[in-house]
């Protein structure tokens, strides 16, 4: 490939022209989604890490349990939510009738998650400094026996003044970097599905919209 990852952040469309007259191949996606998918369980191990102090009293072992499952379970996901995206994406072309292969279509989404790497890094660093400021309500063995103690103490851990700024900086940081990726797949559908530049953006922008109200609806109902 003649462009470079610089061409893929400043000049998706001339990247994905070029990417065009190549083979159709997975690897390069792949290892960028692999990279956003540690990035994510790194910040997944501060956060199960609080998780993990809270109910970690209640069953000795829960605690690493906790956090390795939300490390593994944001490392899986990112994989996941790079397959579905990339079906939604090409679902939508279908209404415009898009030619092209899920294949390209995978193939261009995965380029177009790099931006989101760097978000989740950010937000990484950022928790490094607010984790230490978060209270984590302790929790006795006896608290097993009364559900209502921890829903309540976990409901404290939320709503702690550092938990939810960092909630608050991370869904914003996010939201950024999901607009970045997006400009970048708008380019990518345009030439992976054979779209007019405002069909792609209408296949990009539909899901993406829904995404980030889904993210301040979450955020609203903490």
């Amino acid at each position: 490939m003649k462009h470079s990852i610089i061409d893929l952040l400043i000049r998706p469309g001339a990247f994905f022209q070029n990417a065009m007259n190549d083979k159709e191949g997975l690897k390069i996606p792949a290892l960028i989604v692999l990279a956003g998918g540690i990035a994510g369980a790194m910040y997944g191990y501060l956060i199960g890490g609080l998780t993990g102090q809270l109910l970690g009293g209640i069953v000795p072992g829960m605690g690493t349990i906790i956090v390795l499952s939300t490390a593994i379970g944001a490392l899986i996901g990112t994989f996941i939510f790079w397959v579905i995206w990339a079906g939604v994406m090409y679902a939508f072309s279908l209404i415009f009738k898009g030619e092209g292969t899920f294949r390209r279509t995978l193939e261009f989404t995965g380029y177009g998650y790099l931006p989101q790497v760097f978000g989740t890094l950010i937000t990484f660093v950022i928790a490094l400094d607010y984790i230490p400021r978060i209270h984590v309500p302790q929790l006795s063995a006896a608290a097993a026996r009364n559900p209502d103690l921890i829903t309540e103490a976990v409901k404290a851990l939320m709503h702690d003044p550092a938990m939810m700024e960092l909630s608050q900086i991370a869904m914003i940081i996010s939201m950024v970097f999901l607009l970045w990726s997006a400009n970048i797949w708008i380019f990518g559908m345009q030439h992976a599905r054979k779209l007019s530049p405002r069909d792609a953006a209408l296949c990009v922008g539909i899901p993406v919209v829904l995404y980030i109200l889904y993210m301040v609806y979450s955020m609203t109902v903490m």
